[in-house]
């Protein structure tokens, strides 16, 4: 059987989908850079400087040094006015290039998820639920700034424990029966013949193997990765595009379970990290995505919790080249 193909292309996301043919993609899985102010070439600069800006640098604690994470808290009107301009212009594009029934899966954040949600549904996608990522990290749950002592009881805002992805679907030609015959989209693919996906995994943080292959800040754990990106393809045939691709992580899981996809950065850095960490990633073996009956184990929800002495946190939260990838 032959391997798919990976593309990486470094470049503007918007360009490359003006570029595209329409319905041309079966699926989107992005965690997208939310306006671009965090990935602004000012705020990246004082992220790899560590530095902070927009990024909350956390202090070292029990020995463990903390991942940066964005301060979605600091947006002010003007800025969440861009935030929703952006999804507004990105939902657009995804409805021109996504076949009839196909899915767009996207992170968010509880602040923020209402700019992300609302320009999709007036692009005319339909709300199809979100996926619960429960995750420990070290948003929220802090006490007053400069007053710890004064309001030792009170936290400013409650600790995050979840993590929203939100599904999206373009609207289906007919039934959903009629859809997968032509398209192969309208649906989810089953973990199993008897089976469902189901909206809420548990997830720890991602591991610090993955982030010495993928140093990114906003990196997400192989194990939710793949669980999601097969998900998105009901009958496992199609194309996954990242439009914000990152480090890899959205193409890497793609790789591991079979499937076709293209990914799409602009910072070159970024790019070249993804360049090596996808097959490195993909080859990784990852408890509870690799086989059917681990995977029916992590479709079960639990309490997230259990990370709680994990908390490294990973919370944030043309040139083209192709690659061909080998099957694990």
């Amino acid at each position: 059987m032959r391997a798919p193909l990976y593309r990486c292309v470094l470049g503007d996301a918007f360009e490359w989908m003006a570029a595209r043919a329409a319905n041309s993609i079966q699926a989107i899985v992005t965690d997208p850079p939310y306006g671009l102010k965090e990935y602004s070439d000012v705020e990246t600069a004082k992220l790899r400087q560590g530095r902070g800006g927009v990024w909350r640098i956390p202090p070292s604690f029990d020995g463990c040094r903390r991942n940066p994470l964005p301060r979605f808290t600091v947006l002010n009107a003007a800025e969440l006015e861009a935030l929703r301009a952006f999804f507004v212009r990105f939902a657009a594009a995804a409805a021109r290039i996504l076949v009839p029934g196909g899915h767009v899966i996207v992170a968010t954040n509880p602040l923020v998820s209402h700019c992300v949600y609302v320009p999709f549904i007036e692009a005319g996608f339909e709300k199809r639920g979100e996926i619960i990522r429960l995750v420990r990290t070290l948003r929220g749950g802090d006490r007053p700034k400069n007053a710890h002592d004064e309001f030792a009881q009170v936290s400013v805002m409650a600790r995050s424990a979840w993590e929203p992805w939100g599904m999206l679907r373009k609207p289906c030609e007919g039934r959903v029966q009629d859809n997968l015959r032509k398209w192969g989209t309208g649906g989810l693919r089953r973990v199993a013949s008897d089976v469902p996906f189901v909206d809420v995994i548990r997830s720890a943080p991602t591991r610090t193997r993955e982030r010495t292959l993928a140093p990114h800040p906003s990196l997400k754990p192989q194990a939710f990765m793949r669980q999601i990106v097969r998900a998105a393809l009901p009958l496992g045939r199609g194309v996954v595009l990242d439009p914000f691709m990152g480090a890899g992580s959205t193409l890497a899981a793609a790789l591991a379970v079979g499937y076709a996809s293209v990914g799409i950065e602009r910072d070159r850095a970024y790019f070249r990290i993804a360049e090596r960490a996808i097959p490195a990633l993909a080859r990784l073996s990852i408890e509870g995505s690799d086989s059917r009956n681990a995977a029916r184990l992590d479709q079960q929800v639990t309490d997230p919790s259990r990370d709680a002495d994990d908390e490294r946190s990973e919370d944030r939260g043309p040139q083209a080249r192709d690659v061909k990838a080998r099957q694990q």
